[in-house]
């Protein structure tokens, strides 16, 4: 065979070597990385071998200078002969081998295009320099040999040249770059690789391969070839052997990865030395590379330098072992250069230094100025995402079930299943890896369904046990505290942290109590003494020393299975405030809360039981029946806070002049009972009345101001007589009232009569309504004139009661009565009524009305329902407002003068004149007349009927003509009844007169002829 034809055999056996460099790495890798590390695989051997051919074998193989580098055959071609080019081929792929070392170092963390600039720096002015130190001279150009070669340097196959070369620069890019993420942490562990088969296949593809690097190397197919392949192989096997040995011994288990790597490092041992050793040193030389291999990478691991794929300690530390294994395994006659061993020694020595010096300096200075310029080093997110992704934007079916995995468990999101390709082993594992996703999602759900479940339970529980106003303790079955609920620390005033795990009865439970209580809980509360399970139990628990309070106890248990483990729940309720509401509504059952006196239950439970007394002892019962007078005057104008002092100085005051066996109560509002039952007489209840006025007539401080309690007293006994209770009480009242009408400030003994009276009042009452109802009253009009008797100013309407069989009721006996209750303003408004209506009646007879005044009640004048009741009224009928007059009585002023105001000024507002009667004869201030709005002063009869015979009246009747003359308002004399009152009067200045002197009371009709034009006043 001609002798390129075997250089192209081999060359085709190392190219062999690259697609066993691919797998290598591609399996040795993670997934995500394993396209990227093809490519660059690929992309490296492109760039290298056309790097080589442009210059690269120029400078390793052209003529040399000074040993250093050569300067021809650039740009091999067509002028070289088959052999030349045959050698430059196999050459070319042994520089392919030397920057495929790189990728495998560096892979998952630097980018493409810097490992590319990586390959460019090592194939353009690394390796060819380097080869040219060394093999120079196997070429045969002219010039001297390389420096290396011509002092004798032996690397048959490379191991330096090639391998070491390889190493020095991948060693330099990974102190540069860095290692992988995660790599050193503690806790994490990097996977060996997504595809140890694929990887195992790339050794046998090396392994392969390394036949025709080394064998090739004789240039020529020689007998010394097989003794090569031979030494290569028996190396490679022991490499792998003894590595795999060691980790076995060391670790106990082979992991694959030191199979590959001792294999591999036997190759690169053996690759020097090969054609000049017999088989039995190439077995000490490989196994001396397993070793190397082995701690070599523990070496680099401790150094915190991540070498991927194990390069620096297979191909640099194995390179340079096997290039010195020349000088100390090989046979002389083979080497046959004339050096002696210590010599060749040196000279390897020198070689792998000098080259290793070389490649690391110039590798680590270029790669770090490339750094520089363009950052060789992934990004963290690309190399998290992967550089298959992030550089190719490529991707596997593996890749994607990957990267679906990794979304649902970022975000998750189990929701949609991962992507399944059909009739492939991961769409298998896909679809398995979604049934499994599907079945823990039912679990979970189901889980979680549950545990919401048990947790809203949990929460109810919690919220019930927080929120509850009562106690909730539970204890174990030694009296421990478990839970104390914060019901529990408000009460006994400490926190759940301070009680927890301590003894619930040595806590809170009396001294006296808790030998008892012991007891009852180790029966497990189902003793008859003690506490007692499922029922209340009234008990006294303390929460200090000293401080002890009564409470509620209910007790129930929590488990029941094992009486060892039982737990009980005590609820407890503080009752406390329940007795103190208890005392305090029993107080509100029988006494009054403002004056601490008894109350109305409580004085006629007594009463009632103290008439029983009396009937079976012949004795009898006294009761004294108060009402102060003028209170709600006091009360109004001073406030109701002045009022309860008043009340409560009034209970004080009873309570100094009252015996120790009376019974005093507040009836209501200001009227008080006292009860006598012990020697009860008339003159005893008579003179303790007396006793109670003049107690009563002291004054009392209160405003800054002193006043009086004038108290009108009605007195009643049995006197040996049988009676009831509301019978007593209402004789009582009855004779109040009387003490009222004889003046107030006074006592009245009930008598048969006061019943009749009152029993008449209460007659009226019915009748009058009876009376509205069925039209009895009627109204008549009295005119007021001028002196002349002629001339007319108006008319006051006065209301008739015409009883169907009592005849006619005089006003004077059924309006006081009316006035006491709400049946005045009922006639009130009637007597509006009908006096409007009797103006439009006049108006349309076609006379010229006068106004018609009417009188009105107090209680009426002050309620919301007159102004709109008189509004309406005027709109209804039609009648100007001017027609109507109201007279109101001066007392009525002593109610409420600010309410008056404005009521009047309302009724003003209606163009509604207002007149004051009896003026004269009630205690007003004259300041008043100057608030209110007013037309007319009627002077009283009383004064009218002894002003022509007394000299008192006349003045009196004077004084008031002259103030209405000085505040522009009419005078209107009353009761006039003779010429020598009308006389009087007139000579007074009084100019408008009323009175039977002049006309009496006529109906409606009959006053036709008073409205003739020339009477009424213009």
């Amino acid at each position: 065979m001609a002798d390129f034809n075997w250089l192209l055999v081999t060359a085709a056996f190392v190219f062999v070597m690259q697609a066993g460099f691919l797998c290598l790495e591609s399996g040795r890798i993670r997934s995500k990385n394993s396209i990227n590390v093809a490519a660059k695989n690929i992309s490296d051997f492109i760039v290298s071998t056309t790097l080589f051919w442009c210059f690269g074998f120029g400078i390793m193989f052209g003529d040399s200078v000074l040993g250093l580098f050569g300067t021809s055959d650039f740009a091999f071609g067509n002028e070289h002969s088959p052999w030349q080019i045959s050698f430059f081929i196999f050459q070319m792929m042994f520089c392919g081998t030397a920057a495929t070392l790189t990728s495998g170092a560096v892979a998952e963390r630097m980018t493409f295009m810097g490992y590319l600039a990586v390959t460019l720096i090592l194939s353009a002015f690394i390796y060819p320099v380097a080869g040219h130190w060394a093999w120079s001279g196997i070429y045969g150009g002219s010039g001297p040999q390389g420096w290396l070669e011509s002092m004798g340097f032996i690397d048959f196959a490379g191991s330096t040249v090639v391998h070491s070369v390889g190493g020095w620069v991948a060693l330099a890019s990974i102190m540069i770059i860095g290692p992988r993420l995660g790599r050193f942490e503690q806790g994490i562990r990097l996977p060996p690789g997504n595809n140890l088969p694929l990887s195992a296949l790339g050794a046998l593809l090396i392994w392969f391969g390394w036949f025709g690097f080394n064998g090739g190397s004789t240039l020529a197919l020689t007998n010394d070839v097989p003794m090569i392949i031979l030494n290569t192989f028996i190396s490679a096997a022991w490499g792998g052997l003894i590595a795999a040995g060691i980790n076995y011994l060391r670790d106990g288990f082979v992991e694959v990865s030191f199979v590959l790597n001792g294999t591999i490092a036997g190759l690169v041992g053996i690759t020097a030395s090969c054609h000049v050793v017999l088989p039995g040193s190439a077995i000490v030389i490989g196994a001396v590379s397993g070793v190397i291999v082995y701690y070599g990478s523990l070496f680099m691991e401790k150094l915190r330098l991540d070498d991927a794929l194990d390069v620096v300690p297979a191909h640099l530390f194995a390179g340079a072992w096997g290039t010195i294994a020349v000088a100390l395994f090989g046979n002389a006659k083979l080497i046959d250069n004339g050096l002696s061993f210590w010599a060749q020694l040196g000279v390897q020595s020198l070689g792998v230094i000098a080259i290793g010096a070389y490649c690391f300096v110039v590798g680590y200075a270029g790669i770090w100025l490339l750094n520089r310029v363009m950052p060789l080093r992934a990004t963290k997110e690309q190399e998290e995402q992967g550089l298959n992704v992030a550089e190719h934007k490529a991707t596997t079916e593996l890749l994607d079930l990957l990267t679906s995995m990794q979304y649902q468990q970022n975000n998750a999101d189990f929701s949609k299943p991962v992507p399944e390709e059909p009739f492939t082993e991961v769409g298998q594992i896909a679809h398995k890896y979604n049934q499994v996703i599907d079945r823990v999602s039912s679990e979970i759900a189901q889980r979680d369904d549950a545990l919401m479940r048990f947790q809203k339970s949990e929460m109810r529980k919690s919220a019930i046990l927080n929120s509850s106003m009562d106690c909730i303790v539970t204890i174990n079955r030694f009296g421990s505290v478990i839970e104390f609920n914060p019901a529990a620390e408000r009460t006994f005033g400490c926190l759940k942290k301070q009680v927890e795990g301590k003894s619930f009865i040595g806590l809170f439970v009396l001294e006296a109590d808790r030998k008892k209580i012991f007891e009852s809980l180790n029966s497990g509360f189902s003793s008859s003494s003690g506490l007692i399970l499922n029922r209340r139990n009234p008990f006294r628990l303390q929460r200090s020393p000293n401080n002890d309070f009564p409470a509620e106890i209910a007790i129930t248990k929590a488990n029941t299975d094992s009486n060892s483990d039982s737990e009980y729940t005590l609820h407890i309720r503080d009752m406390s405030k329940q007795l103190k509401l208890q005392e305090r509504l029993r107080f509100l059952a029988y006494s009054d809360p403002l004056t601490s006196l008894y109350n109305r239950t409580y004085l006629m439970d007594a009463l009632v039981s103290s008439l029983l007394i009396a009937t079976k002892q012949k004795t009898s019962v006294g009761l004294l029946f108060l009402d102060l007078d003028n209170f709600k005057i006091i009360n109004d104008t001073l406030g109701h806070k002045a009022g309860d002092e008043l009340l409560c100085e009034v209970a004080r005051r009873l309570s100094s002049v009252s015996g120790e066996q009376d019974v005093i109560a507040r009836w209501g509002g200001d009227e008080f009972v006292l009860m006598i039952t012990q020697n009860v007489t008339e003159s005893l209840l008579l003179e303790r009345a007396q006793h109670i006025l003049q107690a009563m007539r002291v004054p009392v401080h209160i405003n800054e101001q002193d006043f009086t309690i004038p108290t009108s007293i009605g007195i009643t006994f049995t006197n040996h007589v049988p009676i009831v209770a509301d019978k007593l009480i209402q004789q009582a009242d009855i004779a109040m009232y009387y003490a009222k009408e004889k003046g107030r400030d006074n006592a009245q003994f009930f008598t048969p009569e006061m019943a009749n009276v009152v029993t008449k009042k209460f007659g009226f009452d019915k009748e009058i309504h009876e009376a509205l109802v069925d039209g009895q009253f009627s109204l008549v009009f009295q005119p007021k004139v001028a002196r002349d008797g002629k001339t007319l100013y108006g008319v006051e309407a006065l209301i008739r009661w015409q009883h169907p069989d009592k005849g006619m009721i005089s006003p004077a006996e059924f309006i006081p009565i009316a006035e006491e209750s709400s049946l005045i303003v009922k006639i009130d408004e009637w007597v509006i009524d009908k006096a409007l209506w009797q103006i439009q009646h006049w108006q349309q007879q076609g006379l010229r009305a006068v106004p018609v005044a009417v009188n009105l009640s107090g209680r009426h004048l002050v309620s919301d329902s007159l102004v709109p009741f008189v509004a309406q009224k005027l709109v209804e009928y039609d009648v100007a407002g001017s027609l109507l007059e109201i007279e109101i009585t001066e007392g009525v002023l002593l109610q409420d003068i600010a309410r008056c105001v404005e009521v009047l000024a309302d009724l003003k507002a209606l163009d509604i004149r207002i007149a004051i009667d009896d003026f004269g004869t009630g205690y007003s201030s004259l300041s008043y007349l100057k608030r209110l709005p007013l037309d007319t002063l009627k002077i009283d009869q009383s004064f009218v009927e002894e002003c022509d015979s007394h000299t008192e009246d006349a003045k009196i009747c004077e004084t008031i003509i002259n103030l209405a003359n000085n505040l522009e308002l009419l005078i209107v004399a009353e009761g006039v009844e003779t010429l020598s009152q009308a006389e009087t009067l007139a000579s007074l200045g009084c100019e408008i007169f009323q009175g039977y002197y002049f006309e009496r009371p006529m109906i409606g009709d009959a006053m036709v002829d008073a409205f003739t034009p020339h009477r009424v006043a213009g």
